[in-house]
């Protein structure tokens, strides 16, 4: 690679080619703080044409590439393994004009996701994927990942929301696939090929998102439950309701340590909390009244009708990326559930915890409406880990889910997809990983042994 540096100073400029050891150490860590890595060179490209330019010379040189945006990955998605380059998108941060007629915009992979929000809401529109890394998080990264989040019960996921993208292949090359009408089934799907591949086909430089139109009322109510099943078989009820908006699972422990840590705390009581909240071109107060009537809660929930009430229902929600880190970097496990699983993984976690980590804190939260989960196992010491990560693996995949939701499998589960996925899904992923990378050069470390 040294040989190299000159070929890629050449092309991004020097500033933007850093060997400094203390950057590059910064850069080559997991944003838990649990997983390090070793990189050789960081290449900040300004266009997607120096991008593909810089691959070029990275798969000529023989030399791996780990792919960064806003580095929010929770599983090593962007540690390298190989002493590689690491090629950031932080520089290809331009949002465009929002096209109000067609309900779109165009973003580089490096605009943060706070970015594209803003940009929607100034054209009176909504973008469909919301984050608590709404600062941090890129978009290409998102989308590397297919992102779920807050809003996912309503718009889905980050895949549902891109209509067209720009793609460096690992040949050098530069596809875009970018049509405006709405709906186009000319030939294959490539936008969805590279969504969720997190980086192992191509590098994403540009999309075009779909924004919405939006509502004129919102309602937002926290809701305590005595138990799970029961808080369970309301989000059942609620996630196919015309208007629903979010559907958010708590844990009442979270909510505690919110209010130690931030000075504020669940606003209801109950060892479970759910968040619920419907939007609509008309008020929806009655009807979420009447969607919760019969529903065995402990006491009366809060509910928020105007926009600064409703703000303060989402802060325990929130607030939770604030506090998760208070003991050290939590071991995290991102996971997706059968509805009917989830009372039963949760307990079955609370008590392999116990067991593996009894000084452990094990906090439950996320999208409750996908079986999208976050489970943040707190005060667990990195010898522990080791302990606990392969059998919470496998009580997953005994609960019927997968060992990945919205983060991806990334370095830290690849040794588990074979728990998600078939021999021959795979095999087939493989064969489309060769076909585009045949010298495996590109995120070498993420979803594959």
């Amino acid at each position: 690679m040294p040989g190299s540096l000159g070929d890629l100073k050449g092309i991004v400029g020097s500033k933007h080619v850093i060997t400094d050891a203390d950057v590059l150490a910064g850069r080559s860590v997991d944003h838990t703080g649990r997983y390090r890595g070793r990189a050789s060179a960081l290449v900040r490209p300004g266009s997607a044409e120096e991008l593909a330019a810089v691959l070029r010379v990275c798969r000529d040189a023989g030399t791996h590439v780990t792919v960064q945006g806003g580095r929010t990955s929770l599983v090593a998605g962007t540690v390298p393994e190989h002493d590689d380059v690491l090629l950031s998108t932080e520089r290809l941060c331009a949002v465009g004009d929002v096209d109000i007629v067609e309900r779109r915009i165009e973003a580089g992979a490096g605009a943060v996701l706070a970015a594209v929000q803003s940009a929607a809401t100034a054209a009176g529109l909504v973008f469909g994927v919301d984050l608590a890394a709404r600062d941090t998080a890129t978009v290409g990264g998102m989308a590397s990942t297919n992102a779920g989040g807050l809003r996912t019960v309503r718009y889905g996921n980050m895949g549902e929301q891109v209509v067209g993208l720009q793609v460096a292949l690992p040949d050098g090359s530069l596809m875009r696939r970018h049509s405006r009408v709405r709906s186009d089934n000319t030939g294959y799907d490539l936008p969805a090929l590279f969504v969720g591949a997190e980086g192992t086909l191509g590098v994403i430089t540009a999309l075009d998102l779909r924004l919405h139109p939006t509502p004129s009322h919102r309602v937002t109510a926290v809701c305590g439950f005595a138990d799970l099943e029961v808080l369970v078989e309301a989000g059942r009820s609620f996630r196919d309701v015309d208007g629903i908006a979010a559907l958010e699972l708590i844990d009442g422990r979270a909510a505690a340590l919110t209010a130690e840590h931030l000075g504020f705390g669940a606003p209801v009581a109950g060892d479970w909390l759910l968040l619920v909240e419907l939007a609509a071109d008309h008020d929806q107060t009655d009807r979420l009244a009447d969607l919760l009537d019969g529903v065995r809660l402990c006491g009366e929930p809060a509910v928020g009708v105007d926009a600064a009430a409703q703000q303060r229902l989402w802060r325990v929600r929130e607030g939770l990326a604030d506090v998760l880190g208070v003991y050290g970097p939590p071991l995290k496990f991102d996971v997706s559930l059968p509805l009917s699983s989830i009372a039963e993984f949760a307990m079955r976690a609370a008590d392999l915890i116990g067991k593996r980590a009894p000084e452990a804190l094990p906090v439950l939260f996320g999208h409750v409406g996908e079986g999208n989960l976050h489970l943040n196992v707190l005060r667990c010491p990195p010898e522990r880990e080791r302990d606990l990560y392969e059998p919470m693996m496998d009580l997953i995949a005994r609960c019927g889910g997968n060992v990945s939701s919205e983060h991806g499998v990334g370095t830290r589960k690849r040794p588990y997809l074979d728990m998600s996925r078939e021999p021959a899904d795979i095999a087939a992923m493989r064969t489309v990983k060769a076909a585009l990378d045949p010298t495996g050069y590109l995120n070498a470390a993420v979803l594959f042994d």
